[in-house]
This record gives structure tokens, C-alpha cells and sequence, in this order.
């Protein structure tokens, strides 16, 4: 009998903590938020987005205005953006961000798209916020990480509505930044000189079918390395491989801040910093803020490496994926704008 009762007790422990765990993930994953599905019209096409709002305090909120990196991500990144959010909306802004186009059931393929048009998108999400009620339209700025480098200045450029600019490892050169990703990515797998040297041949000899102007067949049937590459992703690439932010970068007159990794391997975190700092000149206008540790998505590289870290971090403590003070740096520089 007292056998039986030690086994029930140690079940019943077990379902304590399974319970008790259960509720630290769903606790961990509520965010100070007010969400809304939402379609942005006025551009191209409209664009299936949502729209996050701070719970409580000012009104009307400011705004932030996401532009995602490359590839195809939806309006959450997958709820990776949900933490940034929620570090926004203490400083009493709304996020706005959209499924990509062709994303989720988004009308359109992004992959159809040109920086330009990118940028034409954000234009118009932002023409459509301002109007949106509970929305200050004379506090609205730009989110964007990686590719969207290229594509914030020219938005701001074309829109006086952007106050401010966040910018999340971005790079100045697409085509200094493809080489840079390259020989990081060999010598992170430890390559051979001859491993090296044939890959950057391939890679020459897919600038200069770029440059060329070649079609995706046209590359593939003289002998271009297609693995992993599609037409439509070879035509995004031919579209926008001449893609430099330097002459956007310096029409900007609004504050920004930039914010990098240092053991980034898509971005060369000391090429974009020095370039940032040579361009952005007016007193006060760029705040720049490194994490040592982190890669390109500003979370610790000992992190990153894990899948299993990595995963049990999203799913039990998603806020604790990202570098120390990372989410407190966006809350820090909006409360600072209010007082400029």
C-alpha cells in the first residue's frame, strides 16, 4: 500500500510540473498587445497585414512601420517579431507589418519585386496608417532588418512621413555583401583553399552572367551552378544584385539607429558601421548600438548554433532569444525622440 501511494505521489508531482510548465510557456507567450488582422490598400495590391497596439497609455500611438528582410516571411516573422513589438509598444508606439506578397495567401510573389517596389509598398502602408484612427501620424517611422537596408531610404526618401529609421544589420552594397557572406560561410565551415577558390570562381561566374543580363536558362545551359536556385529567385537577383543605399543613406535628415551583430556572417557589421558613420554626419542623427555575441538576427551566436537551445528559447522564453539589452535599445531610442 505505501508503495502505491510513493508511485501515485510521484505521478502527481510529475503533472504538477508538466501543468506548471504548460503555464509558463502560454504565460511566457502573452504579450502586452492589442493585435488586429488588417488590409493595407492604396498600393499595387493590397497587402494582408496586422496591425499591434500598445494596451494602455498614450494616445495616439506612434508608429513603426516593419520591413522584412529577404525570403518569404509573414507579418509575425512567425512570432519572432511579437517581442520587438511588445518592446515598442512601452514606448508607446504600434507596429504595423505584412504578410509578404504571395506569403500566407497574400496576393502577388515577392519574388516579382524590385527594391523600388519595395520600397512603393512602404510608401503606401504608410500613406494608409496615418489615416487609420489612434494612429499620430507625426510619429511614424522604419523597422526593417538585413535587405530591408536598401529598401528604408528609399522610402524615406520618398515619404516626409518617416520620423525616424531602426535599422537592423543591414549592409550598404548587395554585391559586397554577397562576398562577404561567402568567404564568412567558408571559413565558418573551415574550407580548403581550393574549396575556397572554387567557390568563388562559381561566384564570379554568376556576377557576370548577372551583369550580362542573362535569363535563368540562358545561366543554366552555358554551365552556371543552378543548384538551390530557381528562375524566379534568379530573376529577383538579376532585378536588384546592383542594389547600393549610399545615395538614399545620404538624403536622410530624420534620426537613426543601427544596430548590429558581431559575429555576423551575412552582413559585415564593420563595413556597414564605418559607412553609416561616413554618410549619417549631422550632429546627433545616428545612434549605433553592437552586441559582440550576436549574429545577423541580433541573438546570441552560442544560440543561434543550437537548434535545441534555440527552439526551447521560442517556444518557453521567446523574449530571451535576442542579445541582452537588444529589446530594451528600441524602447530606449523612441522615448528619446520625444525629447529631441
Amino acid at each position: 500500500m505505501r508503495r502505491r501511494w510513493l508511485l501515485w505521489g510521484s505521478l502527481l508531482s510529475v503533472v504538477v510540473l508538466l501543468l506548471g510548465a504548460g503555464g509558463w510557456v502560454v504565460y511566457q507567450n502573452e504579450y502586452d498587445l492589442k493585435e488586429e488582422r488588417v488590409t493595407i490598400t492604396g498600393g499595387k495590391q493590397p497587402l494582408h497585414g496586422v496591425l499591434a497596439r500598445p494596451t494602455g497609455g498614450r494616445t495616439p500611438a506612434g508608429l513603426v512601420v516593419f520591413v522584412h528582410g529577404d525570403g518569404p516571411t509573414n507579418a509575425t516573422h512567425d512570432t519572432f517579431y511579437r517581442p520587438i513589438w511588445e518592446a515598442i509598444a512601452k514606448a508607446g508606439y504600434a507596429s504595423l507589418s505584412w504578410d509578404k506578397p504571395g506569403v500566407d495567401g497574400a496576393p502577388g510573389n515577392w519574388l516579382d519585386q524590385s527594391i523600388q517596389d519595395r520600397a512603393d509598398e512602404t510608401v503606401a502602408a504608410i500613406d494608409w496608417a496615418k489615416r487609420q484612427p489612434g494612429i499620430d501620424p507625426a510619429r511614424i517611422g522604419l523597422w526593417g532588418a538585413s535587405q530591408a537596408g536598401w529598401v528604408m531610404p528609399k522610402a524615406a526618401r520618398q515619404s516626409p512621413d518617416v520620423r525616424f529609421v531602426i535599422a537592423v544589420a543591414p549592409a550598404l552594397n548587395w554585391l559586397q555583401q554577397g562576398r562577404y557572406n561567402l568567404l564568412a560561410e567558408l571559413r565558418k565551415k573551415r574550407a580548403t583553399p581550393a574549396e575556397t577558390e572554387a567557390a568563388i570562381a562559381r561566384s564570379d561566374r554568376t556576377l557576370a552572367a548577372l551583369r550580362a543580363g542573362r535569363t535563368f536558362e540562358q545561366y543554366r545551359d552555358g554551365g552556371g551552378d543552378v543548384d538551390g536556385l530557381t528562375p524566379q529567385r534568379w530573376d529577383f537577383n538579376r532585378r536588384n544584385h546592383t542594389s547600393d543605399a549610399t545615395d538614399d543613406l545620404a538624403a536622410l535628415r530624420v534620426p537613426v539607429l543601427l544596430l548590429l551583430g558581431g559575429r555576423d556572417i551575412n552582413v559585415d557589421s564593420d563595413d556597414t558601421e564605418a559607412g553609416y558613420r561616413r554618410i549619417l554626419t549631422a550632429p546627433g542623427q545616428l545612434r549605433v548600438k553592437r552586441y559582440p555575441d550576436a549574429t545577423h538576427n541580433i541573438v546570441p551566436e552560442s544560440v543561434e548554433d543550437s537548434e535545441l537551445q534555440s527552439t526551447l528559447l521560442a517556444i518557453a522564453a521567446p523574449r530571451s532569444l535576442f542579445s541582452p539589452g537588444y529589446l530594451d535599445e528600441h524602447r530606449s531610442f523612441l522615448t528619446s525622440l520625444g525629447q529631441r
